[in-house]
C-alpha cells in the first residue's frame, strides 16, 4: 500500500487547516505549523497573494526543511477598485478581526449598487526543490447584511454566483465544493496525484 504523502501546511488558522484536511480527504496528510514545532511569526510582505504564499512555504523550508504548502487568500471588491485584496484579513488593522473586517467593508460599500466581487486562493508548494502555484477563483457579490453561521472571515457576506446564499449558509462540504480554497486545493491535489 502506497504511503500517504504528508505536507505541512504554513497555517495554525483552525478554520484553514479543517478546510484544507476536509479538501484532501486521504489523498495526503496536511500537517499544521504546531506540529511540526512551529510558532514563529511568518512573514507575509508581498503586495500580492503569490507573493506572499510563496515567502510563507519558502520560510517553512528553509527554516524547518520540509515540503510545504502554503496560501493567500484575497476579496477583491469591484466597487473598491480591488480593495481589500492582499490586504483582506487585516483590512480593519493588524488584529485579523474578522467582524471588524466585514463592518469597515459593509460601511465602505453603502449605496453601492456594484457588489460584484471575487475570492482568489493562491497556493505555493515547495516540494522535492521545486515550486509550483495553484489558484482558486469564486465569483460573488457582497451582501447588505450578514447571514449564516458558517464558516469564517467574510463568509457571512459573500454570496456566491452558483449558489445565491451565503458562504455561512451552506454546509463545510458545499462551501468546499465551490470555494476559492476548495478549487486551488483540486488543482494541488490533482498535481500530488499525477493528474
Amino acid at each position: 500500500m502506497e504511503k500517504v504523502k504528508e505536507l505541512v501546511f504554513a497555517t495554525n488558522n483552525a478554520h484553514k487547516l479543517a478546510e484544507a484536511r476536509a479538501i484532501a480527504g486521504d489523498r495526503f496528510r496536511i500537517v499544521s505549523l504546531a506540529e511540526i514545532g512551529c510558532h514563529d511569526d511568518i512573514p507575509e510582505t508581498s503586495d500580492t497573494l503569490a507573493g506572499n504564499a510563496l515567502q510563507k512555504a519558502r520560510w517553512v523550508r528553509d527554516h524547518y526543511g520540509c515540503d510545504c504548502f502554503a496560501d493567500d487568500t484575497g476579496l477583491m471588491v469591484d466597487a473598491l477598485d480591488g480593495a481589500p485584496g492582499v490586504m483582506s484579513a487585516r483590512y480593519a488593522g493588524p488584529g485579523h478581526d474578522s467582524s471588524a473586517n466585514m463592518a469597515r467593508l459593509l460601511r465602505e460599500l453603502e449605496g453601492a449598487d456594484n457588489r460584484h466581487a471575487h475570492f482568489t486562493t493562491v497556493i505555493a508548494l515547495c516540494l522535492d526543490g521545486e515550486e509550483h502555484l495553484f489558484e482558486g477563483r469564486v465569483d460573488g457579490t457582497i451582501a447588505r447584511t450578514p447571514s449564516g453561521n458558517s464558516g469564517f472571515g467574510y463568509d457571512p457576506i459573500f454570496i456566491a454566483d452558483e449558489t445565491g446564499v451565503s458562504f455561512a449558509d451552506m454546509t463545510p462540504e458545499a462551501k468546499n465544493s465551490i470555494s476559492h480554497r476548495g478549487r486551488a486545493m483540486a488543482a494541488l491535489g490533482k498535481y500530488l496525484c499525477g493528474e
